[in-house]
């Protein structure tokens, strides 16, 4: 039954009678938004869905031209994962080698950064002089998901001066939430992945020494385990090799 509240009533996901249709514009971005979202998440892995998600951004936050994901692993390794084109890339690049720049610190400060000319911004000179060589002239970046000690940020790129509004932070801030649920998603679906091809393969591996020993399921996962204990190679890497080679293990660690 429809809620009914003060004299006016809706369906469940319907605007209310009240509704006067003032706020059509993002009602639109909403709802293209959560098409993003759908086509995101429909992706096949996480590599996918990472370049699917730049280049939705790159033609949905205002003012964009580039769009780049930076990624920090257990807050060391920093890498670009997805790029709609070498030019972010090469921004990226600019970052990491000066250790300076707006998504290195929405990384780590889990915030958001308007640069709006390289040619005056103050704050990240070097890397400023870099990017502008390359050709761009202002940036947007917005922290994109924080996982642990994992982090990720989206980089907006413009050729313009002062390409970024408010209205391209709320639409970024907007857009970001959605491509975090997708790469949630992507990468639970990858670790299962893994989890599932692991098991298939030390089950494969077992099957290979059952039938040569004649010995029990129980017994040839021991002698896996002994193998990788005593070569420190993962357990993983022990039974790829059985099955590939068909040794138990020959490799040094």
């Amino acid at each position: 039954m429809a809620e009914v509240k003060n004299g006016q009533s809706a369906g469940r996901g319907q605007p209310s009678t009240a509704y006067t249709g003032q706020a059509a514009g993002w009602n639109e971005l909403a709802e293209k938004l959560s098409s993003l979202a759908r086509s995101m998440q429909d992706e096949k892995g996480l590599e996918h869905t990472l370049e699917a998600i730049v280049l939705a951004a790159a033609e949905t936050v205002p003012g964009a031209d580039e769009a780049s994901i930076t990624a920090v692993s257990r807050r060391r390794a920093v890498q670009t994962t997805a790029a709609t084109g070498a030019l972010p890339r090469a921004v990226d690049q600019a970052q990491y080698e000066t250790g300076q720049g707006p998504c290195l610190n929405s990384l780590y400060e889990q915030q958001t950064l308007r640069l709006a000319d390289m040619c005056s911004e103050p704050r990240w000179p070097e890397f400023c002089a870099r990017a502008s060589q390359l050709g761009i002239r202002s940036m947007l970046a917005v922290q994109l998901y924080v996982e642990g000690d994992n982090l990720g940020a989206l980089n907006l790129h413009s050729r313009q001066v002062d390409a970024f509004s408010d209205q391209s932070e709320q639409v970024a801030l907007m857009f970001a939430a959605h491509a975090a649920i997708a790469v949630a998603g992507a990468q639970a679906q990858e670790q299962m992945q893994t989890a599932v091809d692991s098991r298939d393969l030390i089950g494969q591996a077992k099957g290979i020494l059952i039938e040569r020993y004649k010995i029990s399921g129980h017994e040839a996962f021991r002698l896996l385990v002994v193998a990788s204990q005593t070569t420190n190679i993962k357990l993983y890497d022990v039974a790829e090799y059985l099955v590939t080679t068909g040794a138990l293990t020959s490799r040094k660690p």
